[in-house]
């Protein structure tokens, strides 16, 4: 180890709350406010059927999925004190140090078209700040449009990069103190939002259709698969991101009750998340603008271009029909700017951590982390059909790089590394149920729904072409040049961290 990784990699979280803290900034992104909303209503049947099937898969895969991959990711980064290349190392040989690397890709990718969508949280907040609210839907199509046409969206994505990095510029004791205020106050602005929500008239029309449960849409795979895809989004689990903080954990530090803490707390922010927009949008759409509730529920689903509709032309248009709208859109998208770089900065650790792994100075390795994620995120700030593939091939990715970190448990032995996650008495035990699911379930999850998903991706005189945005290929073609370098090179690569 060099003297570079010494000095950068000595730190660890101060306390047990600023490790919970910045955990719960890991998994509460713009996921639970921007993306989890408009996959329920897609999920949400018609007629007297509602998002609640959609709600009990997406519960399910909580415990079944994110917190044991949770845990797993803990306990990893705990053993390892290194970032996901590194530990994936340790724990499967240097054989596989591209399968490491493949993990530290997919969310790297997803970071590429993550700082994007950050940046439009900026503008939109510094927007509601000095222009007045939309008073029509072209008003505010017209407002998404004029900000899209221009060099605004390279502006503020260069903005959400050299903010991420300002805040991981010292280490994890500045990621630390950062998250210190960010999570509260996201927390504060979604719990008044939600008052505002719910107190609307006509909002427990929508409340219901979130909430209300057809069983038989159980038997619809797609809605176990968007829940899983949803839920890996939610939490960032299978991600390597709570591994890389893991890293920074004290010996002390626990693993069990915070994977708990985390998942729940974060489920928590959808759901809160969930009832605000739900309940806003119906009582809006049903009592100022007359729509009748499938024309509500087609908004909720197509959202528009790169999913931006609901978030960034409706809702504008619908805060300046209630009462105090106007504070309430600044809150609402200072929340989401909040939500984005509590995430961002997890994401930017990531890559910056696998680079000090390989001896490199951390601020050295944060300039290339930032430049490389705008050379491959330009695209994204510049096409939104682009971006919209990207969330495509690595969101379903996040199936792969989860059965991957399992597999690392599965190396080492689900019994040896249940014996050293016991090892902290102030901890909850993980049981043998945790080792099981590790073995067989989250494996066996991640290649049933794979095959369904290309299955269901099959799309005659489509599938074989790569550059159509959601075809079959497009994911197949992404994966296999990433995997396909980083098995040529990975010789290379192991010897980097060795």
């Amino acid at each position: 180890m060099t003297k570079n990784m010494d000095k950068s990699t000595g730190y660890r979280f101060t306390t047990r709350f600023g490790l919970i803290i910045s955990a719960i900034g890991v998994a509460v992104g713009t996921g639970n406010i921007w993306r989890f909303p408009r996959i329920a209503a897609q999920n949400a049947g018609d007629g007297d059927s509602g998002a609640g099937a959609f709600l009990i898969a997406w519960v399910v895969f909580l415990f079944l999925w994110s917190i044991p991959l949770i845990i797993a990711e803990y306990a990893i980064g705990k053993k390892y004190r290194a970032g996901v290349v590194r530990s994936f190392i340790g724990g499967l040989g240097k054989r596989f140090a591209w399968v490491g690397s493949f993990v530290a890709f997919v969310p790297c990718a997803i970071t590429f078209f993550y700082a994007v969508v950050v940046g439009w949280c900026i503008y939109y907040f510094v927007y509601t700040i000095i222009h007045p609210l939309p008073v029509s839907y072209e008003s505010s199509l017209a407002i998404w449009n004029a900000y899209q046409a221009g060099y605004m969206p390279i502006i503020t994505f260069i903005a959400a990069i050299g903010l991420g990095a300002l805040a991981i510029w010292r280490g994890i004791g500045s990621i630390e103190k950062v998250n210190k205020i960010l999570i509260p106050s996201l927390l504060l602005i979604v719990v008044i939002s939600v008052v505002r929500a719910v107190t609307l008239e006509g909002s427990e029309v929508g409340l219901r259709y979130l909430f209300r449960a057809d069983l038989s849409q159980l038997a619809n795979p797609k809605v176990w698969l968007d829940a899983l895809t949803q839920n890996a989004w939610d939490t960032g689990a299978g991600w390597g991101l709570f591994l890389t903080y893991a890293a920074y954990m004290k010996l002390e530090h626990g693993t069990v009750k915070n994977a708990f803490i985390t998942g729940i707390g974060n489920n928590t922010v959808s759901i809160l998340s969930g009832i605000m927009i739900f309940g806003t949008v119906f009582a809006i759409l049903r009592t100022d603008m007359g729509m009748n509730d499938p024309e509500i529920l087609e908004i909720m689903r197509t959202s528009g271009p790169a999913s931006t509709g609901l978030t960034f032309i409706w809702m504008p248009l619908l805060f300046q029909k209630m009462f105090g709208g106007s504070v309430l859109a600044v809150l609402f998208f200072l929340g989401l700017t909040f939500a984005g770089f509590t995430s961002l900065i997890a994401q930017l650790e990531l890559p910056t951590r696998v680079f000090v792994d390989t001896g490199m100075k951390r601020r050295t390795a944060i300039w290339m982390v930032c430049i490389i994620t705008f050379m491959l995120g330009l695209p994204s700030a510049r096409n939104l059909n682009f971006l919209s593939n990207q969330d495509f091939v690595w969101g379903v990715a996040l199936m792969i790089s989860g059965a991957l970190i399992a597999w690392v448990i599965i190396r080492q032995g689900t019994r040896m590394i249940s014996g050293e996650i016991n090892s902290v008495a102030t901890d909850s035990n993980v049981g043998a149920g945790w080792g099981y699911i590790m073995k067989f379930f989250v494996p066996v999850a991640a290649v049933v729904l794979l095959i369904w998903w290309l299955a269901q991706s099959f799309v005659p005189g489509e599938w074989y072409k790569p550059f159509i945005a959601f075809s079959f290929m497009s994911c197949i073609f992404q994966w296999v040049i990433v995997a396909g370098v980083l098995f040529i090179f990975n010789r290379k690569i192991a010897s980097w961290f060795v």
